[in-house]
């Protein structure tokens, strides 16, 4: 089983350079071979989910050089997690993005779509700090390519915006590095967890600006407040699959903040204490500003992305406490948060396919019975209104802070901007699907030479009034996923339980890692 760790990380590389290589002309056999290895990916995360649920921690040495001289990758239960739902994600994108054609509007989607899945898998299943940075500039690199997927000049505009943030935040991340590497002579996370143990509490002052920067980095990546102005943009000018996609990426900031401050400078650590205190405020402003985005937000694109944001500040306040209990519900909302802010951003894409982006304008909505039911349910499922999986994370996050300092704060910032948001989409979805039939709402003629050819116009209209199955398949999975979480809430909080049992006593994790314990 343990060659199998290395395989979500080698599969999607072999086959984006196979796509690019031998079949990038042809577009059917590139969806075949990407829908396959995506659905293979399924496979493989799900027999290593199950063997992670033993609470084996399995490592894979590249090379077979052992750590922490060598590279590792490590199976736990949080990796094993966030590997089955990044798997189980991109699949349904996938199949969205070919039942919609979005796929053949640009060159290598395939190819860079498999890349993407490399990088963040990678980062979840890395074991050292240098290859979760080199996995994040592989995402980085693949994430621009899908942004722009499709060209225009806004779409490049927002790209732009993207990569520059993320350059900055990928330099602050080497210098992060650097200075661990500095103080720790090492880079193995595991190693890492040890040495900055063992240090005097005198010699701790570059431990710590090491420690801030690397929080700042991640911020930087789960779009935390002031960290958060290069999302709004970047998530709503994306083609809509690729958005979707992107509702797990700053889950990967989230995790790296789980995965490092719990391991490497965990919450009773000298050397870090209190670096964390600024998360929870941040958390809260980052919720409000989410929220009150999506009640002012003009374009349904935008407001699905302020979704994202309010979604990621909900997470950060849970993880900010550095409790199990707080953990656990965090990683329950997690799940929940992917697959409700992809389905979202699938349902704007359906949306803004018909209709345009701009929620104010009265326009017909051809086919809007079957779209409008699944907006509804996603902004209940979003703003966490019983009875789908949002309701129960929410409760769950609301329960764990009991007794936190900051019990009331947090309690009023989550119902206060639970409201808002209810408000903001209900506000969105009356214009979207009650009001866009208006016959008084006529649009004017266009010149006589700008009028399109009738036989397009048909063969356009009837398009956009057949939807493609495979695009509603996809969209109904994950909400059925969403479904899925909820009905299940018992056993996925069980999991999450021995998760952070896990991750709060990592001499497990430590002792496999270097070979301290029987493989």
């Amino acid at each position: 089983m343990t060659h199998w760790i290395v395989l979500p990380v080698v599969l999607p590389a072999v086959m984006a350079a196979f796509m690019i290589m031998v079949i990038r002309h042809h577009l059917d056999l590139q969806r075949i071979f990407s829908i396959i290895a995506t659905a293979a990916l399924v496979i493989i995360a799900g027999g290593l989910l199950n063997h992670a649920a033993t609470g084996d921690v399995l490592v894979y040495e590249l090379g077979d050089w052992p750590a922490p001289f060598g590279i590792v990758l490590v199976l736990d239960r949080l990796s094993a997690m966030m590997v089955m739902l990044t798997s189980v994600l991109a699949l349904a994108v996938l199949v969205y993005a070919v039942g919609t054609g979005w796929d053949s509007r640009g060159r290598h989607f395939h190819a860079l779509f498999q890349f993407q899945l490399m990088g963040i898998l990678g980062a979840f299943l890395t074991g050292d700090a240098f290859n979760l940075f080199v996995f994040f500039e592989v995402l980085l690199i693949a994430s621009y390519g899908l942004m722009i997927h499709g060209g225009g000049s806004t779409r490049l505009r927002a790209g732009i915006q993207y990569v520059v943030y993320n350059l900055l935040g990928s330099t602050l991340f080497l210098f992060a590095l650097g200075t661990l590497y500095a103080v720790t002579g090492t880079l193995n996370m595991a190693d890492m967890a040890e040495r900055v143990a063992a240090l005097p509490l005198e010699d701790t002052a570059l431990i710590r600006v090491g420690a801030a920067l690397l929080l700042v980095v991640f911020a930087v990546k789960a779009a935390v407040l002031p960290f958060h102005f290069w999302l709004p943009a970047s998530y709503a000018n994306a083609p809509g699959p690729v958005a979707a996609l992107f509702a797990i990426m700053t889950k990967v900031g989230a995790y790296s903040i789980l995965r490092m401050f719990t391991l490497v400078f965990g919450p009773d650590q000298a050397a870090s204490a209190g670096l964390q205190s600024w998360l929870l405020p941040a958390a809260l402003v980052t919720l409000a500003i989410g929220m009150v985005g999506i009640l002012g937000s003009r374009q349904l694109s935008r407001l699905t992305a302020f979704a994202v944001i309010a979604s990621m500040g909900t997470l950060l306040v849970a993880i900010s406490l550095f409790t199990p209990e707080s953990s656990a519900a965090a990683l329950y909302y997690i799940a929940h948060s992917t697959f409700a802010t992809a389905l979202m951003f699938l349902i704007a894409d359906m949306v803004i396919a018909r209709r345009g982006d701009e929620i104010a304008v009265h326009r017909p909505m051809p086919q809007g019975g079957w779209i409008a039911a699944l907006f509804f349910v996603g902004a209940i499922a979003l703003v966490g209104m019983p009875p789908l999986s949002g309701f129960l994370g929410k409760l769950l996050v609301l329960d764990a802070v009991r007794g936190a300092p900051s019990t009331v704060a947090i309690w009023t910032v989550i119902l206060a901007t639970s409201l808002i948001g209810i408000v903001g989409f209900a506000r969105s979805g009356s214009i979207l699907f009650w009001k866009c039939h208006d016959p008084g709402i006529v649009t004017p003629p266009a010149d006589e030479d700008e009028l399109p050819d009738p036989i397009e116009l048909a063969r356009a209209e009837r398009a956009m009034r057949a939807p493609s199955p495979m695009a509603f398949s996809a969209a109904f999975a994950l909400l059925g996923l969403i479904v899925v979480l909820t009905v299940l809430s018992g056993p996925m909080m069980a999991y999450a339980t021995a998760t952070v049992d896990q991750l709060y006593a990592p001499t497990d994790y430590i002792d496999a890692v270097l070979r301290r314990t029987a493989p």
